[in-house]
């Protein structure tokens, strides 16, 4: 719709709209284009590309600027240069702050899934005081089938990326990579994210293939608290199993909305595979081990269901190892917003309390 209006705007500004007395003289067309030329580049060239004026979505991108000068340098101890083999990114948004949002296609070594992931690398990233300093990241998964576009990374309508940039602003979050990959293989199947036995490795592909991707990419934490999970509805439910089936990868998880046990039909009975990625079960064997300790955010709406299962799984296995917490949405309903807005009231901060901070060079300005 926006397009079709810039498109319309475009149009009239050009003299081609609903005029019945003929074309306008060609000076009053160039008159009129240069002035709203001049408008727009007095806006900002942000605001420019925001509104869709110069477009360059699908344009190559390349993250990491500072990175390269920085890798002849000693490499800080607990940081994680990006390994390669670097990947090819398409744009696809770019905010205000001059951040951007990119495809790209990966297909995964170890699940051997080939799918479509987004990424948005925070200003910071660029900064020439973080040159030498890893980021945390935060896998940003959908709920639904989640498959062929992760609705986190197609723009910012939900707001996820401005709420870490305003986040970040307020002392408020640690300035995330945020990784977002498709979590199903296909539209029609729901598969947990999760190796569904005979089913394509989906859980593979987002515990092992997709953080690999992110360490070929970019600078990152050696240790697990440097990684997290974020996801709402069924990426929800992969995000907190992710964390407590490798409590040694990652650390905490914000999860919004979730089912607490595995429900695909694709499973058919297969109950072995299916305690293998039981949330309630991962929990149990977490606990007995002692750790390693874990941060479970949860969030719930006020006017969605199932906050009843949450607050029992909170109750029965949050202790120990387990840490859990639980934002509540006042009128949240179960949409991204709302539970967006659930991490600007108090998860972001929450889980950037427990995860490792990029840490700026004191020699650098």
């Amino acid at each position: 719709m926006q397009q079709d209006q810039l498109q319309c705007d475009g149009r009239l500004a050009a003299g081609e709209g609903p005029v019945t007395t003929g074309h306008r003289p060609k000076r009053l067309r160039r008159l009129l284009i240069g002035g709203g030329l001049a408008f727009v580049l007095a806006a900002g060239g942000a605001a420019a590309y925001t509104l869709g004026i110069f477009s360059d979505t699908g344009d190559p991108v390349s993250f990491g600027k500072v990175q390269q000068s920085a890798a002849a340098e000693e490499i800080r101890p607990g940081v994680s240069m990006p390994t390669g083999p670097k990947a090819a990114f398409v744009r696809t948004y770019r905010m205000p702050d001059g951040t951007q949002i990119a495809r790209t296609t990966l297909t995964g070594a170890k699940s051997g899934f080939t799918g479509d992931v987004w990424v948005w690398v925070p200003k910071e990233y660029d900064d020439p005081r973080y040159a030498k300093s890893g980021f945390p990241v935060l896998i940003s998964l959908p709920g639904g089938r989640g498959y062929p576009t992760n609705y986190w990374g197609t723009g910012p309508a939900l707001g996820l990326e401005q709420a870490v940039i305003d986040g970040v602003k307020a002392g408020k979050s640690l300035p995330f990579i945020l990784v977002m990959p498709v979590i199903n293989a296909d539209t029609k199947h729901h598969f947990d994210g999760s190796d569904i036995p005979g089913q394509p490795k989906m859980g593979t592909w987002m515990a092992d293939d997709v953080p690999d991707f992110a360490r070929a990419n970019f600078r990152t934490f050696t240790s697990r608290d440097g990684w997290a999970f974020m996801g709402s509805s069924s990426g929800g439910f992969g995000a907190f199993k992710h964390v407590l089936k490798h409590p040694d990868r990652f650390k905490a998880a914000i999860a919004s909305g979730v089912d607490i046990v595995p429900d695909s039909p694709l499973w058919k009975g297969n109950t072995q595979a299916m305690d293998e990625n039981n949330p309630e079960k991962l929990a149990e064997k977490l606990i007995a081990a002692g750790g390693p300790d874990v941060y479970i955010n949860f969030q719930i709406g006020t006017a969605e269901s199932g906050r009843d299962k949450t607050e029992k799984f909170m109750q029965e296995y949050g202790r120990g190892p387990v840490h859990t917490r639980l934002q509540v949405i006042q009128d949240g309903e179960h949409n991204g917003k709302s539970y967006v807005r659930g991490m600007r009231e108090g998860s972001l901060e929450w889980i950037s309390k427990v995860m490792s901070p990029p840490t700026p060079d004191p020699g650098v300005r």
